[in-house]
Formats: structure tokens, C-alpha cells, sequence
């Protein structure tokens, strides 16, 4: 049996806010608050109601957990999360992400397929096209 993906950990100034904003984005909820290790709050956000285990067919998705930390962000992500929209086009689910705070980003993609635009504390992340379930 091999690990699976079952985290991405994102370190953060304000918990709370970037949870937010992902659950806005990939139709997430906050699943857990706590207090880390160090005595930061760290917010754990996730698919609604998806049961994991034997009895489910296909991948469970990862959980986002965001975590308080001192330092801010200086250079450009080394792992990025890639969106596709489902049900929109991609022109369309670019213009929703920057109404919700994203902004855009130039990271030299000039002439690519994607979007790169910015969460509200900076992190990089790309919305692909769109692709139908």
C-alpha cells in the first residue's frame, strides 16, 4: 500500500480569511478550528459530506488546512494549487475568483492556456480550463 494525498498544509497571517476565500472557491467547508502545535490557529476546510473509506468509490478530495505563522510570503510559490471550472467557462470563473478577492498574477506565463491569479495573502495558484465532471 503507498501514502496517499490526503493534506495540503498552507501556512498563513490570517486563518480564518483564507479559509474563507478557498471554501468560496472549490465549494469547501471549514471542517475543524484548532490550535497548533505552537499555539497558532490553524482552520481546516474540506468537501462537504464525503465519507472516506472502502465503501467509496473514487478518490477522496485532499483537505486545505491553513496555518497562522509570523512570516509573510517573499517569493513565488515552489507548489501551487490548479483550478478548472465545472460549470462555467474559464473567462467566466476568473472574473467570479476576483470578485471574491483573488487578483491576478504574472509568474511568465505569456501565451499559456492558464490564468495565473493570486489568493488575498499572494500565493500563486492557476485555473486551468474548464473541464465538465
Amino acid at each position: 500500500m503507498a501514502s496517499k494525498f490526503t493534506e495540503l498544509a498552507i501556512d498563513c497571517a490570517d486563518p480564518a480569511a483564507l479559509a474563507r476565500f478557498w471554501c468560496a472557491v472549490l465549494d469547501y467547508e471549514v471542517q475543524g478550528v484548532e490550535e497548533g502545535d505552537e499555539g497558532e490557529e490553524v482552520v481546516a476546510i474540506g468537501p462537504p459530506s464525503v465519507p472516506e473509506g472502502k465503501g467509496r468509490p473514487g478518490p477522496v478530495p485532499p483537505t486545505l488546512t491553513f496555518a497562522r505563522v509570523p512570516e509573510g510570503k517573499t517569493v513565488k510559490n515552489r507548489l501551487h494549487i490548479d483550478v478548472n471550472p465545472t460549470d462555467r467557462e474559464q473567462g467566466e470563473e476568473v472574473e467570479r475568483l476576483l470578485a471574491l478577492g483573488a487578483r491576478r498574477a504574472d509568474v511568465g506565463q505569456d501565451g499559456a492556456s492558464w490564468v495565473v491569479l493570486a489568493d488575498p495573502e499572494g500565493n500563486e495558484f492557476c485555473v486551468l480550463a474548464t473541464r465538465c465532471p
